[in-house]
């Protein structure tokens, strides 16, 4: 396919596609599906190797968010039956992290619901990022915690922050529709201002909200301009008592064809499969590793995810292999404008995807080798669930989730099994494939790392 050869070689060149061959991806039939993966794994491995940079979720606070995002379980109004705590402390969320870690995780994503930290929230934080990185010697550490206020970047830099994340979620046109209580200039600007603190900036999508291939592209075409180092890719997981509650619009093979879209786009980026990949991936997770090199181990901020342990398999059955933290995950040329503060902005370094800079660089890899928005603080109605289980059905196929070292508590599970994909009305919800989270930080369960 001219297609797919025209994308790889400008894939390899850090070249940008055109809008109508980013569209053009996308309106691939299930038929050249194989063929579409092969081509963006070529892009792939190029800068990334055959290597996995795994990444693992604390929720620091969790709920009672005054934001009106559609897409999240937290959100002002939401009925979806979650865990609601106020701020771990920040031994609790080291101990927390430390599970990830001991699973393989290179990366400690701490997330904190709300509009944005206050100034003693940001103390906090700090408080926490020193925690986290004592007790775990060479991991990475980012930040969640919504809109930045002036001078909130460059303290959680000072405190050992590497990176902040800040998605976009989806297209300016249609984020009205979305979100109300804030606006996507708003999202835009907090990724700057990390950017401007010397934080690689970590920002990117949700597909599956209804919106069209368009919105799609555009989405990811802004992300490339604004130039994050990291590129989550997350596909809606529809709580019930949300307003998306009942949008199932993806399909595994919808869902790669998006990925191979922001690989093309995003070249050099690390592109980060994220929320509801097992939701709507299912059986073809192991295809999405020849597109995405990163993903989150263990569970997510609301819902649960695939058990550690089996992400660690799916990674060794697919023949790739876990990245270590004396590994960079960035290519070189991305690496030494980050360490330069290049880019995002095109101010210094060499500039990965828009090709400043030395273009003919070699990649840092050798080839063959929240969703969520936010809460306030303080509410009263703090839940910790001990030794429950309340699962509205399974969130992945491979069963019951476990922890990797440590056993379930018995009688701590109740998790219904996922029958085989099934035609289903339009309309409906399909609840036999979300799992609230019910274990980990803030409960008394052991965490799913």
């Amino acid at each position: 396919m001219d297609l797919l050869t025209t994308l790889v070689d400008k894939g390899l060149r850090r070249e940008s596609p055109t809008r109508e061959e980013a569209l053009a991806v996308l309106a691939t039939s299930d038929d050249d599906l194989l063929d579409v993966v092969a081509a963006a794994g070529k892009v792939r491995r190029r800068w990334f190797g055959r290597r996995v940079k795994l990444n693992y979720l604390v929720n620091l606070k969790s709920g009672l968010c005054p934001e009106d995002c559609s897409y999240c379980s937290q959100r002002l109004g939401s009925k979806a039956e979650i865990l609601k705590y106020t701020w771990l402390k920040p031994e609790e969320a080291s101990k927390a992290a430390a599970a990830g870690v001991a699973g393989g995780a290179k990366r400690v994503c701490i997330v904190a619901s709300g509009r944005g930290p206050t100034d003693r929230d940001v103390d906090r934080v700090s408080q926490t990022i020193a925690a986290i990185k004592e007790r775990n010697e060479g991991v990475e550490v980012c930040a969640c915690l919504g809109l930045l206020s002036d001078g909130q970047a460059a303290r959680l830099r000072a405190a050992g922050a590497d990176a902040y994340n800040h998605n976009l979620n989806t297209s300016e046109a249609t984020y009205g529709d979305i979100t109300t209580t804030h606006t996507y200039a708003d999202r835009v600007e907090t990724v700057q201002q990390a950017q401007a603190a010397g934080l690689s900036a970590c920002s990117g999508l949700i597909a599956g909200m209804g919106e069209s291939d368009a919105d799609l592209v555009d989405v990811v075409f802004a992300l490339r301009e604004l130039d994050p180092d990291s590129v989550p890719v997350n596909f809606l997981i529809p709580f019930e008592g949300t307003p998306l509650a009942k949008e199932w619009n993806l399909t595994p093979q919808r869902a790669l064809r998006i990925l191979a879209m922001v690989r093309f786009v995003c070249p050099d980026v690390e592109v980060r499969l994220a929320g509801g990949r097992e939701v709507h991936l299912r059986t073809l997770q192991p295809l999405a590793l020849h597109l995405a090199n990163s993903i989150f181990l263990g569970d997510y901020l609301t819902s649960e995810g695939q058990a550690g342990k089996d992400d660690l398999a799916m990674i060794a059955d697919a023949g790739f292999e876990v990245e270590g933290t004396d590994t960079t995950t960035l290519p070189e040329h991305r690496a030494d404008a980050l360490a330069g503060g290049g880019c995002g902005g095109h101010g210094g370094g060499g500039c990965g995807p828009c090709g400043d800079g030395d273009g003919g660089a070699e990649p840092a890899a050798q080839d063959g080798a929240d969703a969520s928005a936010a809460g306030a603080e303080g509410a009263a109605g703090t839940e910790r669930v001990a030794g429950t289980e309340v699962a509205v059905g399974s969130a992945s196929p491979a069963g019951p989730a476990s922890q990797a070292g440590s056993a379930p508590q018995d009688g701590s599970e109740s998790r219904a099994e996922v029958p085989a994909a099934a035609a289903v009305p339009a309309g409906e919800a399909r609840t036999d494939l979300v799992a609230v989270r019910r274990r980990g930080a803030g409960t008394e369960l052991p965490p799913n790392a």
